[in-house]
């Protein structure tokens, strides 16, 4: 009716706006290829680094996917999707990152020539889907067990990942922490092997070098003793873990004492004098010589613990008391009166150190800790951060051969082969889904040509040596080797990775490619007015500081 009376109708903001159909779908398609665009460049050992200055001026070089896609401020909501997608990939295998966003942005691209040639997007997305199924197959066919005993292997696998970072010399020495820190923590989750990467704790201090980094079997404390009379050194420690505070507790109602002379007074201040000597004497009577306390301890007290010749620490965090329990294998008291020696703790050496300017407490040495720590050194603050990021990597591949204890071979050896499987199912499924399940195997080998793009080699000739040796049905391990240009067989070579990390790019990159073909139609609200500048400034009359 209100077309034939000639009316329009208006249904959004004033301000809103709206694109449908292809044109809606091409400037998706563009953003997502964009942020893939970004971070292609970084692929594999040769990748390049990318150097991001935030609004405060901070800047961060690296190379990692993950980090890059977090520290760039997108605003377009399809760009955001690709984002996600970086960040799903990190949150649930820790490696892997740039492949998955490279592999969605290749599956938009393919998606979009289909398009072009009048495919229907939910045959697309329907191809995709059958062609990531088959690609878990695959995954599955070629991957290979390895033995959690094996330390040359997990070692190898923590190397690959460490070999696309700015660590220089140091992944040889990265990798085996890596490699001992996540034996330290592995255990059984019913008839299941786990490794929880948040029981290693990662503490970062600027000074010597990566070299100097270090694997402790126990607890880093970044904090220091609270009194100078305390002792700075106990071996063979009792440890008791306390999340109460050594203080006399005030009153929760208002309260008003009247005293009248000054005999009441002191006899009030050695009321409280007395009831913290007995707080100490029941730590001393457990056995305790090292007091960790989540909460705070009076000045009184300290003075109490430091003639008895214990050493106290205060104010620890939740996470780190958490992983003293694990290390030391003592437990948390939340009542002083219930603190005996069955509660305390163990390890070789309570000791207070200085670390550049601050001081720090390390609980080391723990018998069979089930929570480690790695002390992170190197000259400059970006190496730090960058040798975090490294050992970061490396320790979620780990966790992921523990939880899935099968590995295939890098340099892109299983993506050309996986794509090669591909496309003969693709022959049997036929109909236009195949179309989009060939699309599906060229974004896989757009892995291979990246990595061989970045260490400056021709892509045409490694992709064509590539194909070559994977006709062979004993060629599936051959990749590109970046160093020498050359294809070689990857598993020979060292460079393997874990089938975790391959599976979730897939997925991820799955997803994404689909969720954002699947929109038709972006319908965005206005956007506020910008606020206007305070009164008072150079707009308000007021005159210039000189």
């Amino acid at each position: 009716m209100a077309y034939l009376t000639g009316q329009p109708i208006l249904i959004l903001k004033e301000g809103a706006s709206r694109s449908r159909g292809r044109e809606a779908q091409r400037s998706n398609i563009m953003a997502a290829k964009i942020i893939s665009e970004v971070v292609k460049s970084t692929l594999g050992p040769r990748g390049m680094d990318k150097m991001l200055v935030d609004s405060l001026g901070d800047v961060t070089v690296t190379n990692d996917g993950a980090t890059i896609l977090d520290e760039i401020d997108v605003q377009n909501p399809a760009a955001k999707m690709m984002v996600e997608v970086a960040k799903t990939q990190d949150d649930e295998v820790g490696d892997g990152t740039t492949t998955a966003v490279v592999l969605a942005g290749e599956l938009l691209k393919g998606a979009e020539e289909l398009v072009e040639d009048n495919i229907h997007v939910t045959t697309i997305v329907s191809g995709y889907k059958k062609a990531q199924d088959e690609a878990m197959k695959i995954l599955d066919d070629i991957a290979q067990p390895v033995n959690l005993d094996d330390k040359d292997t997990l070692k190898k696998a923590a190397m690959t990942a460490l070999h696309s970072k700015n660590v220089g010399g140091a992944r040889d020495h990265l990798a085996t922490i890596a490699v001992d820190a996540v034996k330290q923590i592995v255990e059984e989750r019913g008839d299941r092997l786990v490794a929880d990467v948040d029981n290693v704790q990662i503490v970062k201090k600027i000074g010597k070098s990566v070299l100097d980094t270090k694997l402790i079997r126990g607890v880093v404390i970044d904090k220091e003793v609270v009194h100078p009379g305390m002792p700075k050194s106990i071996k063979n420690p009792k440890i008791a873990l306390l999340n109460a505070a050594l203080e006399v507790e005030k009153t929760e109602f208002s309260a008003e004492i009247r005293i009248s002379d000054p005999e009441q007074m002191k006899a009030f201040l050695d009321e409280e004098t007395k009831i913290l000597r007995g707080m100490v004497e029941k730590v001393k009577s457990s056995g305790a010589n090292v007091l960790l306390c989540q909460k705070g301890i009076d000045d009184v007290a300290q003075h109490f613990l430091a003639k008895e010749g214990i050493m106290a620490v205060r104010r620890i965090k939740e996470s780190d008391m958490e992983k003293l329990v694990r290390a030391t294998g003592g437990k948390i008291v939340t009542n002083i009166e219930g603190l005996t020696s069955k509660e305390l703790g163990t390890a070789g050496l309570a000791e207070e150190r200085r670390m550049g300017e601050d001081k720090m407490v390390f609980i080391e040495d723990c018998k069979n800790p089930r929570s480690v720590s790695i002390l992170i050194r190197a000259g400059l603050e970006r190496s730090v951060d960058e040798a975090e990021r490294a050992l970061n990597d490396a320790l979620h591949v780990m966790a992921d051969i523990v939880s899935k204890n099968r590995i295939v071979a890098g340099g892109g050896a299983t993506e050309v082969e996986v794509a090669k499987r591909l496309r003969d199912y693709a022959v049997k499924i036929g109909g236009r889904e195949q179309l989009a399940i060939e699309k599906f195997a060229d974004a896989l080998e757009s892995v291979p040509k990246y990595l061989a793009e970045n260490a400056g080699l021709d892509p045409i000739d490694i992709m064509v040596a590539l194909k070559a040796a994977h006709a062979d049905q004993k060629g599936y391990t051959i990749g590109v080797d970046v160093y020498s240009g050359k294809t070689k067989d990857m598993l020979a070579e060292g460079v393997i990775e874990p089938v975790r990390v391959k599976e979730q790019a897939v997925k991820s990159a799955v997803e994404a490619a689909s969720m954002i073909l699947r929109i038709d139609d972006v319908i965005a609200a206005a956007k506020p007015p910008p606020t206007p500048p305070p009164k008072g400034g150079a707009e308000g009359g007021m005159p210039p500081m000189e």
